[in-house]
């Protein structure tokens, strides 16, 4: 019988080795221990367990005492690796949880933070945006007739483009388009130039630009087609009534022409009627249509807009909320995929809550916009809208009883789905919770 050669035994000794591995691999214990976070954040307050599921025992020490696991704190405490481990955050702070097996073998270290618990009342109301920008916008050019066979843009002369902002003329502060044309009549009328300060993204640059007299108009015009102010429909997110403050939209919210996020100057949000619901359908997504209330029924200021959303003052929960109280608030690493609801108004100023799923979760540790994947589930939702449409855009999302996230974008060829983004990076740009930087986005849907 012919012998195997040491080349064979080696391969088959290594074949051995390799399933072995992957058995490891893939039992309960090590996925657990793989998975185990080496960062945990946590709200004073509220306990998290941890589940190793490992069969040995093990020694922990925890210093400073910001919390307590299993009931114990301090150096050396012992800690069955098997049971869950409970971590009860008692003060805000940091820590380092050190895990030894047997007592001497290092094992795992995680860094625990505690935060101040924050809790905020869902929105999902409908509400009017209406936001002047801090300065006057360029939305396009225009070419002046100054004879029989001249034209001429001094906004295009002036390297003026569409989205730029121009925040002042001959060093007057001006937001307001009626203000405009009475300069550039008496700086034409006076033969001269007119000094704009002009910001583009986020620089700053000064240009000057000579008023071209309209032959057919018989006045003096820049060329320029400009805008100061903008106007729409969204939806409530949050409010907290501890800080006054509330947060909307969970986008940007751009000019309708250049599509440049808005430099807000001033603004305000007020009490809206939803009249009627355009259904969404693939390619074509839909739209609520609601009018503005009267002045009486301003809720509150708009002071920011960012990446996600709107944020301003508020004094006062508005009516026709579903949660009177405040809700806990959940970190972006605690949402998880599954059954999740929505809260909107759909008809009239009633809020009203929906089944949905989220079927993706991106993990992010710094702010980005569309973390979220979620699908509508709520057969009565489908029937009334045909799932997500524009103006839905920020209708919170609640998990386990828990403010999540909000509504973002629709999917333009699958209503039905859409972006959320997490509520943490909105808390974060209302001044709530601690920032974190940057964001970034993601193609293929439409602002809902």
């Amino acid at each position: 019988m012919k012998q195997p050669t040491s080349t064979s035994r080696r391969r088959r000794t290594g074949c051995l080795l390799v399933l072995i591995l992957c058995l490891i691999a893939a039992s309960a214990p090590f996925r657990n221990f793989a998975s185990f976070p080496q960062q945990i954040r946590l709200f004073v307050g509220r306990p998290v367990s941890l589940h190793l599921a490992l069969p040995v025992h093990a020694s922990g020490t925890l210093d400073p005492q910001v919390a307590v696991v299993n009931g114990r704190t301090g150096r050396d405490f012992p800690v069955n690796l098997k049971d869950p481990l409970s971590i009860d955050p008692l003060r805000t702070g940091t820590a380092e949880l050190k895990l030894r097996l047997f007592g001497m073998i290092p094992f795992k270290t995680v860094k625990l933070q505690v935060v101040p618990d924050l809790k905020v009342i869902p929105g999902g109301q409908t509400i009017g945006v209406r936001v002047r920008a801090a300065g006057i916008m360029v939305v396009g050019h225009h070419r002046v007739r100054t004879g029989p066979d001249t034209r001429v843009s001094p906004g295009e002369e002036a390297r003026l483009k569409p989205g730029d902002l121009i925040v002042s003329f001959d060093g007057r502060p001006i937001n307001d388009v009626h203000l405009v044309g009475d300069i550039v009549r008496e700086a034409g009328e006076a033969g001269r130039e007119i000094e704009l300060l002009v910001q583009r993204n986020k620089e700053r640059f000064a240009t000057r630009i000579r008023p071209a007299y309209d032959e057919e108009d018989k006045t003096w015009r820049l060329g320029l087609y400009i805008r100061d102010s903008a106007a729409g429909v969204g939806t409530l997110t949050f409010y907290s009534p501890e800080h006054g403050v509330y947060g909307a939209l969970g986008h940007v919210i751009t000019d309708m022409d250049t599509h440049v996020p808005i430099e807000v100057g001033s603004g305000e949000i007020v009490q809206t009627n939803v009249t009627s619901i355009a259904k969404s359908q693939s390619g074509e997504p839909g739209e609520k249509r609601a009018h503005f209330l009267d002045e009486g029924r301003t809720l509150g200021s708009v002071e920011r807009n960012t990446a996600f959303g709107i944020f301003g003052r508020m004094d006062r929960l508005p009516s026709h909320a579903l949660h009177v109280k405040p809700v806990p608030v959940a970190f972006a690493e605690e949402v998880k995929k599954g059954p999740a609801e929505l809260l909107t108004v759909v008809g009239g100023q009633k809020v009203e809550r929906f089944d949905i799923e989220i079927v993706h979760v991106a993990r992010q540790t710094t702010p980005a916009t569309k973390g979220l994947v979620i699908r509508v589930t709520d057969p009565d939702l489908l029937r009334r809208t045909g799932g997500i449409v524009q103006g839905m855009s920020g209708s919170p999302i609640l998990q386990d009883g828990k403010l999540v996230g909000a509504v973002t974008h629709v999917f333009v060829n699958d209503p039905t789905s859409g972006y959320g983004c997490f509520i943490e990076w909105m808390l974060q740009d209302a001044g709530i919770m601690l920032k974190a930087e940057d964001a970034v986005s993601d193609p293929v849907s439409v602002a809902a």
